[in-house]
């Protein structure tokens, strides 16, 4: 009976010492951007270059390391994978906001951390700038916009404040446009429409001009 439980408790400690060091080199191993040790949102600008620095820590051997732009994989030099891997983004653009870098354990990616882009710019109005309709005929007036942070918007006519007519205009607003609805246009309505995009960052104004022609009577 002596002998059994000997045995026991040598398999206990060798049970014991595996789970002791084999896990412990498998999982000891964290990742840092930056000097950050978990994942962030880096704020940052157009025309901006940035510097992602990924390290292991704590490694108990050399760790060849990946990096991703959103799904695709970053290809780095030889000599810029093992233990410290760095990545340059350069000409951030208002493109950029959004986009997700991420560092991965070539041996375990499921240890990763990632840095997500905040680029804040100003808004970016675009559309037609003139539209010709007859009278009595529909008009949609499209302001887009790429704004971060995202703009108040709002519809100017004639550098004035432009009265709503129900069933005759409609506004519609999502976070890329700004949409003037006109329905059944009359004389009234020529004129030049100011989109006002208003920012944290800056103020920004496109103007549309509607020209409304008489019903051509044939």
């Amino acid at each position: 009976m002596a002998w059994k439980t000997s045995s026991l408790m040598q398999m206990y400690r060798f049970l014991l010492l595996v789970i002791l060091s084999l896990p412990h080199e498998m999982t000891s191993s964290v990742l840092t951007v930056n000097g950050k040790t978990e994942n962030y949102i880096l704020d940052t600008e157009p025309g901006l270059e940035e510097s992602l620095n990924c390290a292991v820590q704590n490694h108990t051997r050399e760790e060849e390391l990946l990096w991703y732009r959103e799904d695709g994989r970053v290809d780095l030099k030889s000599g810029n994978k093992i233990n410290s891997s760095s990545v340059c983004v350069t000409s951030i653009s208002e493109n950029d906001n959004g986009i997700t870098f991420t560092c991965k354990l070539r041996r375990n990616q499921s240890t990763s951390i990632s840095v997500v882009l905040n680029v804040t710019f100003p808004p970016l109005l675009s559309g037609d700038d003139f539209q010709t309709a007859e009278e009595g005929s529909d008009v949609k007036l499209v302001c887009n916009v790429k704004s971060n942070p995202q703009a108040q918007m709002m519809w100017y006519k004639n550098s004035g404040f432009l009265n709503l007519e129900k069933k005759h205009h409609q506004i519609q607003q999502t976070s890329e446009y700004l949409q003037l609805s006109i329905t059944k246009v009359k004389k009234s309505d020529n004129g030049t429409y100011s989109c006002i995009a208003n920012s944290l960052i800056e103020t920004k104004t496109k103007d549309f001009h509607l020209i409304v022609k008489a019903l051509h009577k044939g």
